[in-house]
């Protein structure tokens, strides 16, 4: 029996365990990536862990996400960020140089190779034939500190493209035509795979597009085949020794297999509110729009960019529209410079942003009050764009650019004559000043960690109880999404590093009263529905309802790297082992859960009782050795600790 490529590239890897679904493994980590929202806390951890320099081949600390500067808050954790990353033997990618997904699959992500970052949408890496996956930051932490990573070995889905695309139908289509299909749940514990002709018709550019948003299923990881149209990038960024054949063995096996006829699909959009809201521009009908956004981690590359000033040339967005870009790089930025690409998206009236996130995560450009808004983003979560009542559309840059000229939303297949092709360059722009190397192993030692009063210690962390007696402080539904726990946005982002200040926004989105009510109590336990946790990786969902005292969170079903995120903090995550039970419990109940440290501790059965209904009901804690001795431990932290005393 053959192999799919991830199961190659897991095999090359694993150093822990076995290649044996639903059973956790570790896997050795040859690359690490962060983003200043999420890095300050990782390297934080990585201190914690005293070890003098990182042991991967390659680590790289990006600042992209906060980048507005209007305090000091921010320019404070980018020089901490900077000071750890020049001591410690980590790369570091200044603000302005790019989007850490954009930049690393430019310029560091390599097929065959393992990549982590503390950002869920890592897994835009597969697309040029990594195994890239999205996780907390204290797992990260570990990676670079020389640790296995840990995941339960994932399924394995193959997604066979068929046919080609036709005219001004996108990358983007392909993705959401997947999210339609499996839905934003259907991706757990499961790497999506993609193969047949239809692949070498994409670039990697495009590629990276639909791995980019293969977070957007709940999904370990998304990945392509490394061919020729991989090597051709990689000889076209100078690295062309990077470069391995990667490919899925004729007989292997798969646990699920589909395909997508690519000439059969049609622009589409995915509508507010969820990712996996899909329907064709025709079926959405005449839109009229206020706010147009290009850019993000999944449509801001070279390609993206010349399409949408291919369409914009010579011509004027709508008055009725606000329409800003934001080049995934700085060699995308430099590279439309010098093409005039740029100049025709200035004289378009385009408001041109820097090479960052921003819009995506709520970093400025929120639309108005009720504004509908087409963004060439991974995500439409209600509020993420800073404005409560926004409408949020999801759609490809092609969609985005001809909308931008209609006012309204607009099938560009319609509006538009043949498409031109668009070739990437043979070589791509090459500059890497704005990467700062780290110090040598001498030099490093007379180096200062630099901190501002911002930045605030690890929550702290305790062994789990013998008994845990606490009241219901909140219950919440289906797809809780972790910008739902713990939001982004301008307002909120630069307090990343300062869990005590941000414990205070935990949850207001849900139940503003929710923040005041865990302080008042001390301890509490949360209730969800299914797939709790979707989302960013961002591990401060779990770490400021650890600060709140939050002790279990009993849910119908968890999101894969949330649940992680919960058991490295020491937060006990518990499943309804039925379902309907979820309707047994009332927020301000009282729930204990007797003897339950023995009961982790020797697999036996969880009875929770609601004393208040005076009813008891059976939940499950599925969790391995290694996982069970982390919540008993009382989180990754202190289990680390404790193997490090051994």
């Amino acid at each position: 029996m053959g192999f799919t490529i991830a199961e190659k590239i897991i095999k090359n890897h694993i150093i822990d365990g076995e290649m044996i679904k639903d059973i956790e493994i570790g896997i050795k980590i040859d690359q690490t990536l962060t983003q200043d929202a999420t890095g300050t806390m990782a390297y934080l951890e990585f201190e914690v862990m005293g070890i003098d320099t990182v042991k991967t081949e390659k680590s790289v600390a990006y600042i992209d996400h906060n980048t507005l500067q209007s305090g000091f808050e921010n320019a404070d954790d980018h020089r901490f960020i900077s000071s750890i990353a020049k001591k410690h033997g980590i790369y570091f990618s200044r603000p302005g140089n790019g989007i850490c997904h954009q930049v690393h699959l430019e310029r560091f992500a390599k097929p065959g190779k393992t990549l982590i970052g503390s950002d869920s949408h890592t897994p835009t890496a597969g697309g040029i034939g990594s195994f890239a996956c999205g996780a907390g930051g204290l797992d990260v932490a570990v990676a670079m500190g020389g640790g296995a990573y840990y995941i339960t070995m994932p399924k394995m889905v193959r997604i066979n493209l068929v046919g080609k695309l036709s005219p001004w139908v996108a990358a983007k289509d392909i993705v959401l035509a997947v999210l339609r299909l499996l839905t934003v749940k259907g991706g757990v514990s499961k790497v999506i795979e993609y193969g047949g002709e239809g692949v070498a018709t994409l670039s990697v550019p495009e590629r990276a597009t639909i791995t980019n948003m293969g977070a957007e299923l709940g999904a370990t990881t998304s990945i392509f085949p490394s061919d020729e149209v991989t090597k051709a990038f990689l000889k076209a960024q100078s690295r062309e020794e990077d470069w391995i054949e990667l490919s899925a063995d004729a007989d292997a096996v798969y646990d699920d297999t589909y395909e997508i006829n690519l000439s059969e699909l049609r622009p589409m959009a995915a509508c507010p509110h969820s990712p996996d809201n899909i329907k064709t521009i025709s079926e959405i009908g005449k839109l009229k729009i206020d706010q147009v956004c290009i850019g993000s981690c999944t449509n801001s590359s070279l390609l993206d960019m010349l399409k949408v000033a291919y369409i914009l040339k010579g011509k004027t967005c709508h008055p009725d529209v606000d329409v800003s870009i934001a080049p995934g790089s700085k060699q995308v930025f430099n590279m439309m410079a010098e093409n005039g690409s740029l100049a025709d998206l200035i004289a378009a009236g385009v408001r041109i942003l820097e090479s960052a996130c921003g819009p995506c995560i709520g970093m400025g450009q929120s639309p108005k009050s009720g504004g509908i808004s087409l963004r060439t983003f991974n995500r439409n979560f209600e509020g993420r764009s800073g404005t409560a009542d926004a409408q949020v559309y999801l759609v490809s840059p092609e969609i985005a650019a001809v909308s931008a000229l209609t006012g309204e939303l607009t099938d560009p297949s319609v509006f538009l004559s043949d498409m031109p092709e668009f070739d990437l360059p043979e070589n791509f722009l090459i500059n890497d000043n704005m990467v700062v190397p780290p110090a040598s192993f001498e030099e490093a030692k007379s180096i200062e960690i630099l901190r501002g009063p911002n930045i605030k210690p690890f929550p702290i962390t305790t062994p789990l109880d013998q008994t845990i007696s606490c009241d219901v402080l909140l219950k919440v539904g289906d797809n809780i999404t972790t910008d739902h726990i713990m939001p982004a946005g301008s307002k909120i982002l630069p307090y990343r590093s300062n869990i005590p200040f941000l414990s205070q926004y935990c949850f207001a989105v849900c139940d503003k009263d929710f923040p005041e009510r865990a302080k008042a109590a001390g301890k509490g336990i949360i209730v969800g529905g299914t797939n709790y946790g979707q989302g960013s990786s961002r591990e401060h969902a779990a770490l400021v309802p650890l600060y709140l005292g939050i002790k279990a969170v009993i849910v119908k079903s968890f999101a894969r790297i949330h649940r992680s995120n919960l058991i490295n903090a020491g937060i006990l995550p518990l499943e309804f082992k039925n379902e309907a039970d979820y309707d047994k419990i009332e927020q301000g109940d009282s729930l204990e859960l007797n003897d339950i440290r023995s009961a982790i501790e020797n697999s036996t059965d969880i009875i929770l009782k609601n004393v208040t209904k005076g009813i008891e009901i059976p939940v499950l804690c599925e969790l391995s050795g290694r996982s069970k001795d982390i919540i008993l431990a009382g989180g990754l932290l202190n289990y680390t600790k404790e193997q490090s005393g051994k």
